[in-house]
């Protein structure tokens, strides 16, 4: 993997990171969470999708990775909803 497909390989996950974090609303941290969340998204989504038989939908390949651009959206959303849920919102004073 050259240097150029490891950056577009974050810059997609950061992309789908922070697509996640829009859609749910809830947003800590900057662009290296959004590619952490990305990731872990993409890990999660992929788990699921093969644990229920689904089949990889709009896969894309970067450097010989295959990232599945719809379970990485799907598993993001489910992991932001996640930490949202279990974080406390501070009160107000």
């Amino acid at each position: 993997m050259t240097v150029v497909e490891f950056v577009l390989l974050f810059a997609v996950a950061g992309l789908i990171g922070a697509l996640a974090q829009a859609i749910v609303g809830y947003s800590r941290g900057g662009c290296l969470v959004s590619i952490a969340v990305g990731f872990i998204g993409a890990l999660l989504g992929t788990w699921l999708a093969r644990k229920m038989n689904l089949p990889d939908l709009y896969v894309v390949e970067i450097g010989g990775t295959k990232l599945p651009i719809v379970w990485s959206i799907i598993g993001s959303t489910l992991f932001i909803a996640l930490i949202s849920l279990l974080s406390r919102r501070q009160p107000r004073v």
